[in-house]
């Protein structure tokens, strides 16, 4: 009976370590399109990759001046989609609909998610 119980045992544990997804890089570039808002002030992205969840905003800036704004990030995860919304002085985006979605496949990745504050479509890329 001990040896069976044994057995059990390590069945389960290599099924718990088997179920662990292997973390990837994630290289993300954000987009947003800016020229419809008047007067820009503080652009940023918010959203579930930050420590905590939702708490920081992180800047975006338009160094060309074109009206794209724009952010890189790398971070090593196992998730599969993370959500997020564009912020504007504060104020999120899309207010009363769904966050925006990144979706990732299980290998590192480098990313361009492009959208137009505060419009839903969006493209996001594969580089």
């Amino acid at each position: 009976m001990k040896t069976y119980k044994i057995i059990t045992l390590c069945l389960v544990l290599i099924s718990l370590v088997s179920c662990v997804q292997e973390e990837h890089l994630k290289t993300v570039t954000f987009k947003v399109d800016m020229t419809a808002v008047k007067p820009i002030s503080q652009v940023g992205v918010k959203g579930e990759f930050t420590n905590p969840p939702w708490k920081e905003i992180l800047p975006l800036t338009d160094t060309n001046r074109d009206g794209i704004y724009e952010l890189t990030v790398s971070q090593t995860t196992a998730v599969s989609n993370v959500e997020f919304k564009f912020v504007h002085n504060g104020i999120y985006e899309l207010l009363g609909k769904d966050n925006r979605k990144l979706h990732f496949e299980y290998k590192p990745e480098t990313l361009v998610y492009e959208g137009v504050f505060n419009n839903p479509d969006a493209k996001q890329t594969n580089k």
